[in-house]
Order: structure tokens, then C-alpha cells, then sequence
């Protein structure tokens, strides 16, 4: 054969490939309102910046008749590209091909990308349309899970990794993306579950749909294990995009700084209207937070989840941040077991990736009742104070009204190693609120009054002019400075640049046990 007529050949195997599962399995896809692995690929990546690896690779197993099935990439298209210039290794399973079925080459070829990923010190995306294991390569399709979940755990905290649903994600498949960093699932699109309706409806006699059992919306707002939501993919991609621009590529690199930012000086007088004159009355903490970084931009991350605790990704002085803040509008910005467990894992996140962590607090309390008890509110709660007194990042607190007990000191106090802790006047630091604080203190007197209604109100007046201020503990040092609230962003940003170099050494360990 000549070199023309080999060429040749090439070229004709390349594009059979290059179709996946064929005309029809493509248009299958379509008519979903789905796009293709490919397609994706490059709506995700800058423009014909993707390099394929493994394109050639194929299967070979014989059993049940897949000597004679042809599997064009083996079911998944891995490589690299770049996002915004910066480089970035991707997987795509094709559910064109056996259903983007995961037997043992398909997961050789995942596992491949995986270590180059981690060699090269650059986050790997994972864009997931799988129908489960290949049932017909038997343990050898699990043994390729259990390949890639090892390394979704090596590479944890080395470089970011994401995970992309873009389909049904059932069985073990689930457990790559619950390793890893961030989830996102598009709306109406996207499923994930452990056991899918069959097997629930056969097994509890229970009857739900796809979409109700693992749908974007059911892990947004319920489980919590899914961070971001999507309206469609393109939509999806943007969010990817958005926030990758806010990651450093590995442990050992910061973020980009976005030199073109915001004013460092620039302040906000209405930020000394903010808070209301009743110690009850709720305000959206968002407000506060689009006000203090640059440009107003923030990126929240599982915004539908555990609402009355917000994390997110934001800029001061072009510096990426992780914020950490109460949410007074849901449930008073009460901790839980839900909160513990969204506020505990971002703080970790940022802890791994050199991400300063800037705490907004406002919080009563944890949330009392029978249901947080037995669901371990105490463990959970727990999961705060360890990742804070894990974290060796710069820790800055601002406290901004309530700041009671032991929330007190979950939500990055001083005790649990704060850097720098600010508190504006309207704070109130102190083991409880005034009224439940009087109640105890002042029983007796109340108790023995003959108006005892006054004598409390009285009371829980003064408890509140000694205690429930910043500057009991700003006596002791706990707080370093008490500020006005419009002079908060430069007072953020001076402790920010102030803390750049910062070094904190643990003692020598193989890891902590966080209570789980």
C-alpha cells in the first residue's frame, strides 16, 4: 500500500470516529435537546484549542457479542484545550456509543487524561452521559471505577476538579463526580441516583420519576450535591467558564489577579443603613457582600441549597476570595446540619487552593428542635470549627450584628484562628441574646417583682447596653477593631494586602480525622 493510499485510509478511519454512535445515534441526541460529546467539547473549550488523545483506543471484550460491536473512541473523547487561555484537560463521554457505557478501556482512557492533569498541574473537567457500567465487561468495568475514584481522591486538593452532568449519571457513576470539587446538572437534562425508579419502585413499591428522584433541581435544593444549576448547556459551559475563572490551576498557584479592579479605596456610606434598627428584623446579605468586592461581582456557589448560610467566590483588590456569610432573610441565619455541611467543604476547598477566606457574620445561633438533634447537628456543627481551625489561608471576620454563643465561635472567630476580626457598631457578641440572657441572670428579681414585665424589660435593657456590643470583646482583643460599616471594602483590603505573606505551620501528621 502506498503511503497516498495509507494517508487515505487514515483519513476514512479518523472520520468514522469522528460520528460516534452514527447519523442516527447523533440525531437521537439531538432530538433530546442535547449536544453531542464533541459538540460539547467545543462549546466548552476557547476555539479550536482541543487536542485529542486516545482516539484510536477500543475495547476487547468477547463476551455477549462485543467481539462483534464496534465502539468508535470506546465511548468517551479525552484530551486537552484551554479555557480563556488557560490550559485545561477534559473527558466527554458519548452516549452515542453503548450508551457512553463505562467498561475498562473507557476508563483507562478517563484515568489517562486524570494523570496528565495532575502531572501538569491543571484542572480536568468531566462532562458525564453515561448509561453506568458495561454491564458485559463485568468486574472489569467496576475495577475501572474504583481506578478512577482512587484518583478523584490523589488528586483531591492538587487541581480542581469538576464534574459536568450532562445526562443520567446512575450506580457507581455517581460517585466520580461526589469526589470531586464542583457539580454542576442542567435543568430537565441531567440525573443522578444511586438506584434509579425501577429498581426503587421493585424494591419499597415507591413511585417517582427520574426527574424527581435525581433531577438538578432535587440536588440543587435537597441533597445538596449538586453547586450549580443550569437552564440549558450552553448556559452550563458559561458557569463552568465563570467559575474556573476564579480557581488558581493547582495547590501550588494563586488565582489570577485581575489587575483592572475595582477602587480599593472606593467606599458606601448606604452600607450604615444596612442594618435595621430591630435587632429581629431580616436583610438580604447579599446586599452587603455585592457592596464590599470589586465590580459588585459574586459568583455563589450552591445558591439554592442550605439558604440561610451563603458561600461564594468574589474579587477584593483583584484577589479571588471565598466568602463565608449568615443569611438573616432565611431562618434568621440560624446554623444547621445543612449549613455546617455547605460551609465545612467550601472552606476546605479554599484552604486546598490558597483562597482567603473573608467570613460576614450574623448569626443567633444554631438551630434548636428535635429534628437537628437527631439529624447531628452536634457532628455537623462540629465540621465548622475543624475546617476554620484547619484552614492556614488569611482569615478576616467582619461581624456584623448577631454573634451569639457557640455560632459565635464556629463562624470564624478569633478562637479558632481569625487573622484580623472587624465588628461594626451594631454588633452583639455574647453567650445569648439579651432576653434569654436576662431570663437567667435576673430570674430571681423579675420572679420576685411586683411588675414583673418591667423589671425584665429593664433588664434585658441593660444586658444589652453592657454585653450584647463589639466591645466587651474588643476589651479582651478579640475584636481588632471595631468600624464604621461604610469603611469596610479599604479596611478589607489593608488586612488582605497586610496578610499576603502569611505562614502557619500545623503539627506533623498523615491528616486530621474530621468528623464525618
Amino acid at each position: 500500500m502506498s503511503t497516498k493510499e495509507k494517508i487515505k485510509q487514515f483519513r476514512l478511519y479518523k472520520q468514522k470516529i469522528m460520528e460516534g454512535g452514527g447519523k442516527e445515534a447523533v440525531a437521537k441526541q439531538h432530538r433530546k435537546g442535547k449536544n453531542t460529546a464533541r459538540e460539547r467539547i467545543e462549546l466548552l473549550l476557547d476555539p479550536g484549542s482541543f487536542t485529542e488523545l486516545d482516539m484510536f483506543v477500543t475495547h476487547r471484550c468477547t463476551n455477549f457479542g462485543m467481539d462483534k460491536e464496534e465502539a468508535p473512541g470506546e465511548g468517551v473523547i479525552t484530551g486537552y484545550g484551554t479555557i480563556d487561555g488557560r490550559l485545561v484537560y477534559v473527558y466527554a463521554q458519548d452516549f452515542t456509543v453503548l450508551g457512553g457505557s463505562l467498561g475498562e478501556q473507557h476508563a483507562a482512557k478517563i484515568c489517562k487524561v486524570m494523570d496528565l492533569a495532575a502531572k501538569t498541574g491543571a484542572p480536568i473537567i468531566g462532562l458525564n452521559d453515561s448509561g453506568g457500567a458495561r454491564i458485559q465487561e463485568g468486574v472489569d468495568a467496576l475495577k475501572g471505577y474504583g481506578e478512577i475514584f482512587f484518583r478523584n481522591t490523589s488528586y483531591s486538593g492538587v487541581i480542581p476538579q469538576i464534574s459536568v452532568i450532562m445526562g443520567p449519571c446512575a450506580g457507581g457513576a455517581v460517585y466520580s463526580p461526589a469526589i470531586t470539587d464542583f457539580i454542576f446538572m442542567v435543568k430537565e437534562k441531567s440525573q443522578m441516583f444511586v438506584t434509579g425508579p425501577e429498581v426503587i419502585k421493585t424494591v419499597t413499591g415507591e413511585q417517582v420519576s427520574a426527574e424527581q428522584l435525581g433531577g438538578a433541581l432535587t440536588h440543587n435544593q435537597i441533597s445538596g450535591v449538586a453547586h450549580f444549576a443550569a437552564e440549558d448547556e450552553i448556559d452550563c459551559f458559561r458557569q463552568v467558564r465563570e467559575l474556573l475563572s476564579y480557581l488558581p490551576s493547582n495547590n501550588l498557584e494563586e488565582a489570577f489577579c485581575d489587575e483592572d479592579g475595582d477602587d480599593p479605596a472606593r467606599t458606601d456610606l448606604a452600607l450604615n443603613e444596612v442594618i435595621p434598627d430591630e435587632a429581629s428584623r431580616p436583610y438580604d446579605i447579599k446586599t452587603i457582600i455585592k457592596s464590599l468586592v470589586d465590580k459588585g461581582k459574586f459568583l455563589e456557589v450552591q445558591p439554592y441549597f442550605a439558604q440561610n448560610l451563603v458561600i461564594g467566590f468574589a474579587r477584593l483588590d483583584g484577589r479571588t476570595i471565598g466568602i463565608v456569610a449568615n443569611q438573616p432573610k432565611i431562618m434568621a441565619g440560624c446554623l444547621d446540619v445543612n449549613a455546617s455541611d455547605k460551609a465545612a467543604r467550601f472552606i476546605r476547598f479554599c484552604d486546598c487552593f490558597n483562597i482567603p477566606l473573608l467570613t460576614l457574620v450574623d448569626v443567633p445561633g444554631f438551630l434548636p428542635g428535635t429534628q437537628q438533634e437527631y439529624g447531628g447537628v452536634i457532628r455537623h456543627g462540629a465540621k465548622i470549627l475543624y475546617a476554620y481551625s484547619e484552614a492556614t489561608v488569611p482569615k478576616i471576620t467582619v461581624i456584623l450584628r448577631k454573634a451569639y454563643g457557640g455560632a459565635y465561635i464556629a463562624m470564624c472567630s478569633r478562637h479558632l484562628g481569625a487573622d484580623q476580626v472587624f465588628a461594626w457598631p451594631t454588633a452583639e457578641i455574647a453567650v445569648m441574646g439579651p432576653e434569654g440572657a436576662a431570663n437567667i441572670i435576673f430570674s430571681k428579681e423579675i420572679k420576685g417583682s411586683a411588675e414583673p414585665e418591667k423589671v425584665r424589660a429593664e433588664k434585658i435593657a441593660e444586658y444589652r447596653e453592657k454585653f450584647a456590643t463589639p466591645y466587651q470583646a474588643a476589651r479582651r482583643g478579640y475584636v481588632d477593631l471595631v468600624i464604621e460599616p461604610w469603611e469596610t471594602r479599604p479596611r478589607l483590603i489593608n488586612a488582605l494586602r497586610m496578610l499576603t505573606n502569611k505562614r502557619e505551620n500545623r503539627p506533623p501528621k498523615k491528616h486530621g480525622n474530621i468528623p464525618l
